[in-house]
């Protein structure tokens, strides 16, 4: 029997690869909803070429548009980002690959493991804001949850059939498009250069994450909840190369590393196939074409949201919610150029000055909080 897939965010980049492998194993897997937030076109191209049951656009403004372009297929169109949600629950879907940007993926991931559903996560965000409750829901109904995340994937791997206590884990970093650029010349970069990363082919949003560090401190905060680990026990390298995407190291002193050119594919396709390796169109690692695979600390100065990461993991409560809603408005006001690059992480420092922490929130005190950093934000980037 296929495997039913529910892919949210399909017309991203992640989105985009998911589709990739599921073509390449046609008789293993099938697309039975895809969803997307504004880009209505594309989304109309993928109905018709993996003709779901169901698409939802997340915009309503682009319901008509949608409705009209597939009026001549069997696709049921929905509108709305709380549709989004009701078709991650859906009795059709085994799996929902979860691949969308921001706090909006919570609620589908909340959706999928309370309807039993396998969630193949890709939206840092659900464990970044409510990782309690995120990995509190995993087993209900027969729920189960599998990294999509390079880094946690790495991690995943490497702990596959391990009983052993785990020492620490590293998460390997690119150090993003400036990573060899001068502390002193930060405050002069610009939105193009930010989103030329020298390694890996992403969205805009999280290819700005990874420059700022952002992305690798929501990566840590994601590996406590993932494999339940202690702050101490989560280390972060510059590794500019990427190939070793992560690393366990365990009681006994051995480390695993999962290394592989950087290739988003390798870890939606395992998550997807897991507990089994399936074929997958790349070619064979050259270690010649690699003969240097290097380390180096993380310059605190430098990148100051990775500290932010460990400040949410003692602080825990709301903080990671506060940290991901101030960091969202930030990095849209600097892609819009309403800001400058290092006021990013100012942006999300003033919010963590400002907004009281609940210390054991629900998921409606993560949606008050959500709501008031991102109002308060959004007046201090106006200010700047």
């Amino acid at each position: 029997m296929k495997q039913r897939i529910a892919l949210l965010g399909s017309t991203g980049s992640i989105g985009e690869q998911t589709l990739d492998v599921v073509s390449q194993h046609p008789e293993l897997f099938e697309i039975t909803t895809l969803t997307a937030n504004r880009r209505w076109e594309q989304l109309v191209a993928q109905a018709r070429r993996f003709s779901p049951d169901s698409v939802v656009i997340a915009d309503k403004t682009y319901y008509a548009q949608v409705s009209e372009a597939l009026a001549d297929t069997d696709v049921k169109v929905y509108a709305g980002i709380d549709a989004v949600a009701q078709v991650a629950a859906a009795s059709n879907v085994d799996t929902v690959v979860n691949a969308l940007v921001g706090y909006a993926g919570l609620a589908p991931s909340v959706a999928s493991l309370r309807a039993g559903k396998k969630l193949a996560l890709a939206n840092k965000e659900s464990l970044v804001v409510a990782g309690d409750i995120v990995m509190g829901l995993v087993g209900t109904e027969g729920s189960a949850l599998v990294p999509i995340d390079s880094e946690h994937s790495a991690i995943f791997q490497c702990l596959v059939g391990e009983p052993s206590p785990v020492r620490r884990v590293v998460v390997t970093a690119s150090g993003g498009s400036f990573r060899d650029t001068p502390i002193s010349e930060l405050h002069n970069v610009t939105v193009e250069q930010a989103l030329r990363h020298p390694n890996w082919n992403m969205g805009a949003k999280i290819t700005i994450d990874s420059s700022t560090l952002v992305n690798k401190a929501f990566e840590v905060i994601e590996a406590r909840w993932l494999f339940g680990l202690k702050p101490e026990q989560i280390d972060v390298l510059i590794h500019p190369q990427s190939i070793i995407h992560s690393m366990v190291e365990f009681a006994d002193g051995a480390i695993k590393a999962q290394l592989g050119t950087p290739d988003m594919r390798v870890p939606i396709q395992y998550a997807l196939s897991f507990p089994h390796r399936l074929p997958l169109e790349t070619p064979p690692f050259d270690f010649l074409s690699h003969p240097e695979l290097t380390f180096r600390a993380v310059d605190r100065q430098k990148y100051p949201a990775l500290d932010l990461a460990y400040h949410c993991l003692y602080a825990g409560g709301t903080s990671g919610c506060i940290f991901n809603a101030a960091n969202e408005i930030a990095v849209a006001a600097f892609i819009s150029k309403q800001i400058g690059y290092t006021d990013i992480v100012r942006t999300i420092e003033n919010a963590f000055s400002k907004v009281a922490l609940i210390a054991k929130p629900t998921l409606e005190d993560y949606a008050a909080t959500n709501d008031q950093v991102r109002r308060l934000s959004e007046e201090y980037v106006q200010n700047l």
